[in-house]
């Protein structure tokens, strides 16, 4: 079995220039005259056992004007971690894409390129699956650079039950967890009273204590985390991360892989340590994205349709989380949180802090519904993919995208 693990890592500007506007958002970007976390990623893959893979670390830059920048730099880290890492290792950075996009220009499949990109967290994502196409993969295994192997049977776990038949049910995708810091399972927030509004993380525990917390050891799951799954080429190949949500890309490709027919699977024994960065952005922000977030997948659900080869899904099936946050009472959950947030940022003198968390109430009722029909759009996309998959399994294309990858033919 074939398999390449892929691995993003984000990168902003400078530390004393920070974020700008128009710069793509991502929770914690490294800044360009940081260490960042990539390096410690790399080299904890020498406490596994099994180092039968591909390694490709995919370059994400905040801006286009620092994409040779962060190229350069993750250049640079993986070349200094290759003396020690045991496995081949690939970069895959904005200069590669572009060479890719050239390709399929001069192929005259230009409409392609649209699915191939280096921006928001689903294009990326996307990426980590079209990469491992190319590498002529079985399985892609999705990591995160701000996590550490500790368990030297990961890979071992994570290759056990993906692509096999068990009591009649093809298992297609694998999650495994996180532990935290302190080594548990449970997200550890302080409570704030906003929160009894939009109880994320209260829910998010209890679908870990349904889920992670019971046996058997591989169960459905209405929850995955991107940082740590397994996808086959039997879905990867099919169903596409949804390029419109700006967050939670991983529970919407649960979704989306769902409506196509592919259940996920957790395995309560694969683990990997997530030793994440503080999030550069405010509170409202955050919630913002959620709001969206949410407000998109719910209609993505209401809006679903009668077609061939799609499987009608409901709210109630990803009970407890995210199910919580894809029902009718959505609207109420976002005016009375964000009321009380408006009011706890006013308490601390962050007037504008406040106006944004208002804000957010009138941005769920207008700017945050779809205009346009986002399971439409979905089962549009399905069929793009699908296509690009195909056109790229061709035997001259998948040569020339492979010699892009690999760093070679410049």
């Amino acid at each position: 079995m074939k398999v390449t693990m892929a691995i993003p890592s984000y990168w902003g500007r400078e530390s004393e220039v920070g974020w700008k506007e128009g710069d793509a958002i991502y929770d914690h970007p490294t800044p360009l005259d940081g260490e960042g976390t990539l390096v410690r990623a790399i080299l904890s893959i020498n406490i596994l056992k099994d180092k039968d893979f591909q390694m490709a670390i995919i370059a994400v830059p905040t801006s286009e004007d620092i994409e040779t920048k962060v190229e350069y730099k993750i250049a640079s880290i993986i070349k200094s971690a290759s003396a020690t890492a045991e496995v081949e290792i690939l970069l895959f950075g904005p200069s590669h894409l572009q060479r890719i996009h050239d390709l399929l220009i001069s192929d005259g499949k230009r409409e392609y390129g649209d699915l191939l990109q280096l921006r928001g967290y689903s294009n990326v994502r996307n990426l980590c699956m079209f990469i491992p196409h190319i590498l002529d993969s079985e399985v892609a295994v999705l990591i995160d650079d701000d996590e550490v192997f500790e368990d030297p049977d990961f890979m071992t776990k994570a290759k056990e039950f993906i692509g096999r038949q068990i009591e009649g049910k093809s298992i297609n995708a694998v999650a495994g967890y996180y532990l935290q810091p302190d080594g548990d399972y449970h997200v550890k927030k302080t409570f704030r009273p906003w929160m009894k509004y939009w109880d994320q993380f209260g829910k998010m525990n209890e679908a870990f204590d349904k889920i992670i917390g019971n046996q058997p050891r591989l169960k459905e799951t209405p929850f995955v985390f991107g940082g740590n799954m397994m996808i086959h080429r039997n879905l990867f190949t099919q169903v596409p991360f949804d390029p419109k949500v700006p967050r939670g890309e991983d529970i919407d490709f649960l979704i989306n892989s769902k409506m196509f027919g592919f259940d996920f699977f957790l395995d309560n024994q694969l683990t990997i340590k997530h030793l994440p960065p503080p999030k550069m952005h405010p509170v409202w922000r955050r919630l913002r994205e959620d709001i969206y977030r949410f407000i998109y997948e719910r209609t993505k659900i209401e809006k679903q349709k009668k077609i061939g080869g799609v499987t009608k899904v409901r709210a109630e099936e990803f009970d407890p989380y995210p199910g919580c946050f894809l029902k009718r009472d959505l609207e109420e959950k976002i005016e009375k949180a964000c009321k009380l947030l408006s009011e706890e940022y006013l308490a601390q003198g962050d007037k504008k802090g406040s106006e944004e968390a208002l804000k957010n109430i009138e941005l769920a009722k207008i700017d945050a519904v779809p205009k346009f029909d986002p399971f439409e759009n979905l089962c549009i996309m399905q069929k793009r993919w699908q296509e690009l998959m195909e056109y790229a399994s061709k035997k001259r294309v998948n040569l020339a995208i492979k010699e892009i990858i690999e760093g070679k033919g410049k």
